[in-house]
């Protein structure tokens, strides 16, 4: 099964536990349904949908306004690019609606662009820059297990976030490996223990920390992992505890923001003097960027396993 057909199972699941909940967003029970996200969405105990035009910022707007009228909705967004569009709903309307008592949920769930080849239009990946603007809440999904962890606790829950999944993923079949230790909001997983090197893998880059972990394990060696699935500060503890045993660090970041929540974790850990060699995988801007080409990260994954493995 692939990713989207399983967040598709799970977004209905969550819908159909509540009532009196607006979902809008384009075409979201027409056409492709948001390349099957949206597919099947019906309209059980007096849920509403609403097939919209594609006009973001007065969408966003209408979220807030029926969260102030104690009204919960779920905006489906066709791509996260559009929601450049509602910056100004995001920070000045979001800090009206935040200063009243709330007892109503708004999420925004667009997809991220990120499978390549669609020009410099479409290819804004990092939700950190949207949630750091007005402090937003938000979430990114990879895999069968942090979706539905991050369905279950946040796509209906009082208050204002903005959930997303990657493109890349979700037209492929799912990865099904299940977490060892998992935060109590979801902001991380962890999926493996070990005592080589810890590796946490920001926004949507599971897939490269996978792929760290196995060839690691190839060699002999263990090693930790773990996915960052908030685009907020939280409480890095768990985490910290894992890097003081291992005493190196591999951090992987895909987002072309140059505002990662991954920097503010470096900040964080390098303040604490724990680690003897640390790694930061993210992207550097080029010119290439402006124009049509794979979106994946290029990474000489023996090069970086051999460093570790040094004395």
């Amino acid at each position: 099964m692939k990713l989207v057909n399983h967040i598709n199972e799970l977004i209905k699941i969550k819908i159909n536990e509540n009532k009196n909940i607006v979902l809008f967003g384009q075409n979201i029970n027409a056409g492709s349904c948001l390349s099957g996200l949206t597919k099947g969405l019906d309209v059980k105990k007096n849920n509403i949908i609403i097939n919209t035009q594609n006009s973001e910022n007065s969408l966003v707007g209408m979220g807030f306004g029926l969260m102030l009228q104690n009204v919960s909705s779920i905006f489906f967004m066709k791509q996260l690019d559009f929601l450049l569009l509602s910056i100004d709903q995001l920070v000045n309307t979001y800090n009206i609606v935040r200063a009243n008592r709330i007892k109503a949920s708004f999420t925004i769930f667009p997809v991220t662009v990120d499978s390549g080849f669609e020009g410099p239009q479409s290819s804004l990946n990092n939700l950190d820059d949207f949630c750091s603007i007005a402090g937003v809440d938000g979430y990114s999904m990879s895999n069968y297990f942090d979706s539905q962890s991050i369905v279950d606790k946040h796509l209906i829950r009082n208050g204002f976030r903005i959930i997303t999944a990657g493109q890349k993923d979700l037209n492929k079949d799912f990865i099904k490996i299940k977490p060892i230790k998992e935060d109590h909001n979801g902001n991380f997983f962890q999926y493996k223990i070990g005592s080589l090197v810890t590796i946490l893998c920001f926004n949507q880059s599971i897939s490269y920390g996978l792929e760290f972990t196995n060839r690691i394990t190839e060699k002999g060696f263990s090693s930790s992992l773990f996915s960052i699935n908030s685009h907020s500060i939280f409480d890095y503890s768990e985490i910290i505890k894992d890097i003081e045993k291992t005493k190196q660090v591999i951090i992987i970041d895909d987002t072309k923001s140059r505002n990662k929540t991954s920097t503010n974790f470096i900040n964080s850990m390098l303040d604490k003097k724990i680690i003897k060699k640390h790694f930061y995988i993210n992207r550097l801007f080029s010119i290439e960027t402006l124009y049509p080409c794979k979106d994946n990260l290029n990474i000489d994954y023996e090069k970086y396993i051999i460093d570790l493995i040094a004395e």
